[in-house]
Parts: structure tokens; C-alpha cells; sequence
């Protein structure tokens, strides 16, 4: 590029400077041309040689345009030369963070991605290549390291039910006096060991296939009503509840106003089924939780928004973000489980176009709010709401 733009500064030089050189010699024939007129005989010495007064006007012509061609050549090849050389310095010095950014992708690998440009100087077109390009690093980076996170969790999860596999095998084995009910013992372990390897398996399959959706279009076209996959998740989770002796709570929406949206009605059902069983698992003994859903009225785009909220141990405010990355459950809350729910209510959210947030409840406990694109009028017409306090 260089050389092409040297190329191209040079030839426009000399394309202007020989059509100046071409009007220089025009021009000093016009006014040679132009001389007033003397009698014929009149003699008259040009350069030493005697030339008839008719002729000097031709005489002259001739001979300026003979030193303007001689003179004019020099400073063409002169300009020429000036215009090709400051042209490649010039060049040289505006292509040079191009050449920055070049060396630094050429440079770069998943170990050296925290390298940057940091171009100074005026804020321009190469400038804002320059800055784009960091900026293209600081996701690059971001990504690599939350997928190496994500990897090293992953691995140290499944390393726990793996190792209760590998131990309680080999201590039957080396118990040579091992009984059926020994053997027993050690097949509900192994099954329950399997079970949780399993599910966790399931929860990485279906948030790699979440996040996945977030950069394309959501293939599902379904209508979803929240309230009543608030009370399917909730009857699912029944002997839990009354184990544990909670306070369930479902706030009906406007009557007429069903909170219904679009899309993939498994994922869905899921986001529902994960912040209900979140509320129950984590919750404490005799605690409550509370579910609502309905259609926001006064927005300009229709919306529909959950809120499950649930009691429990008191959380730090600056902790809750960081709930919604795979394998975080946060070191005050109690109860089992993966780590993956509220990571993959997130990426199913912000793949149908939706948000999500958290906050802790005063004096302890969870609240998230999940706001969805509501359905059109014609899908979400035929829908009820039927919210209602569910007894315990």
C-alpha cells in the first residue's frame, strides 16, 4: 500500500507539474507574440546576430520558450523527485499504526491476548482502526478467560462425583468379606453419584446450547404463559415445599392480562423451572417465596415481567451479579445443586430478546426479575391467568 500511494502522489505531482510547464511555454510564445511591432528594416541584436525587425517577434518566441523547456525540465525532474520521496516518508508515517495493528495480530495467541496498540496522537480514521481493534482484543480476551473459567469448573465438578465413583469401587473391592448389602451400599452411591454426574452433563448441554442462541434467532415460536409455568414448576417441586414447610405465595396479574410470551417453550419453561427450584433449595426452614407474573401495561413495548423472590441467607449486594456465572452459588447460600441454573436462565433471557437481574431481599434471601417481549394481542387473548395462593 505504501508504494501504491507513492506511487499515485508521485504521478499526480507530475501530471500537474508538466501541464504547469506546458502553460509556462504557451504562455511566454503569447507574450513574445505580443511584442509591438517595428519598421522592417530596423536591426535589431538577438544573442548577438543580427535579425530583421519582422522576424524578432519569432526570434524571441523561440528563444524563451527554448530556456523555459530547459529550465522547466530541471525543476520537473527536481519536483518529481521531492513529490516521490516526501510522498514515501508521509505515507510511511501515516501507515505506521496500520503496521502496529498488523504486527500485533500477527503476535497474538491465546497466552499473549492482553497485548494492545494504545495508539497516541490525533483522533483519526486509523486512529479509530486502532481503538477498534483493542477494543475487538478486550472481548477476545474476556471470552477466553470466562471459557477457560468455565472449562476449569466444569472439570472440577465433574471430578467429585467421578472420585466418589472411583473410591467407593475400590474400597468394595479391596473388602474381601464384602456382603450383598455391602454391595448394595455401594450401588446406591455409585447411582447417585451417576445421577448428579448426569445432571450436571445436562445443565453444560443446555447452557452451551443457550449461549448459543443468544447470537442467532430463537427457533421456537410458541406462546408461554409465566403464571402457568409458575404453577407446573411449583407443583413440581411439592414435597420439597412441605418438607421444609414453605410459604408459597403467587401473585395474580391484571385480570384479562395473561402473562404470556414467545418462543421456545421448553427453554422457557425452563427459566421458570430453575428460579422456582433456585427459591426452594435455597431457602431455610419455615421461609417463604413469592412468585409473580404479569404484563407490564405502562410501557410503550409490551412486556412481561416474572419476579420469583424467596427468603434465605443474607447475601452481599456486590456478590449477586456474579450468581449468574456457571458454577457460582455463593458461599452464604445453602442447598445443593450444580451451579448452572441461574446461568442458564440468563442466556435463555437474552436469547429471547429479555433481561434479567437480582437483588437480595432485606434481611435475607434472593429476588430475581426476568422482563420478556410480550406476545402479540391475538396469541396472548386465549390465554388465563390463573394466579392464586398455593397452600403449603
Amino acid at each position: 500500500m505504501r508504494i501504491r500511494l507513492t506511487l499515485l502522489a508521485t504521478g499526480l505531482v507530475a501530471a500537474v507539474s508538466a501541464l504547469l510547464l506546458w502553460l509556462g511555454w504557451m504562455l511566454v510564445g503569447e507574450v513574445a507574440a505580443s511584442l509591438p511591432t517595428l519598421a522592417p528594416q530596423t536591426p535589431v541584436l538577438v544573442d548577438g546576430v543580427s535579425v530583421p525587425a519582422g522576424e524578432i517577434a519569432a526570434a524571441l518566441g523561440h528563444s524563451a520558450r527554448t530556456e523555459v523547456l530547459q529550465v522547466g525540465t530541471v525543476a520537473f525532474a527536481l519536483v518529481v523527485v521531492a513529490a516521490a520521496m516526501v510522498s514515501w516518508v508521509l505515507t510511511g508515517h501515516v501507515l505506521r499504526p496500520v503496521h502496529e495493528v498488523t504486527a500485533t495480530a500477527r503476535h497474538l495467541s491465546a497466552e499473549s491476548l492482553d497485548e494492545r496498540i494504545d495508539l497516541e496522537g490525533p483522533r483519526d480514521e486509523v486512529a479509530e482502526l486502532a481503538d477498534t481493534f483493542d477494543a475487538m482484543l478486550d472481548r477476545l480476551q474476556a471470552a477466553f478467560d470466562a471459557q477457560r473459567r468455565f472449562v476449569a469448573n466444569a472439570s472440577h465438578e465433574l471430578r467429585t462425583p467421578l472420585a466418589v465413583l472411583r473410591t467407593e469401587i475400590d474400597v468394595t473391592l479391596a473388602d474381601p468379606d464384602a456382603d450383598v448389602a455391602e454391595l448394595r451400599r455401594m450401588a446406591g452411591v455409585l447411582r447417585d453419584a451417576t445421577r448428579r454426574a448426569e445432571g450436571l452433563v445436562e445443565g453444560l448441554l443446555l447452557l452451551a446450547r443457550t449461549e448459543a442462541a443468544e447470537h442467532r434467532a430463537v427457533g421456537g415460536d410458541e406462546p408461554v404463559d409465566l403464571d402457568l409455568a409458575a404453577h407446573g414448576a411449583l407443583d413440581a417441586v411439592r414435597a420439597e415445599v412441605e418438607a421444609r414447610r414453605l410459604r408459597i405465595e403467587v401473585s395474580p396479574g391484571p385480570a384479562g392480562e395473561a402473562a404470556v410470551v414467545v418462543g421456545d417453550a421448553a427453554l422457557l419453561e425452563r427459566v421458570v423451572g430453575n428460579l422456582v427450584e433456585n427459591a426452594v433449595r435455597h431457602n431455610v426452614e419455615g421461609g417463604w417465596l413469592a412468585v409473580t407474573a404479569r404484563r407490564l401495561a405502562d410501557d410503550d413495548v409490551p412486556r412481561v415481567e416474572l419476579v420469583v423472590a424467596s427468603s434465605g441467607p443474607e447475601l452481599d449486594p456486590e456478590r449477586v451479579p456474579d450468581l449468574f456465572e456457571p458454577f457460582r452459588r455463593g458461599a452464604d447460600r445453602v442447598g445443593s445443586g450444580s451451579g448452572l441454573g441461574l446461568s442458564i436462565v440468563r442466556a435463555v433471557v437474552r436469547s429471547h430478546g429479555g433481561t434479567v437481574d437480582a437483588e437480595p431481599v432485606p434481611g435475607g434471601g434472593l429476588s430475581v426479575r426476568v422482563v420478556l417481549p410480550a406476545a402479540p394481542e391475538s396469541q396472548a387473548s386465549g390465554s388465563l391467568n390463573n394466579g392464586a395462593t398455593v397452600p403449603t
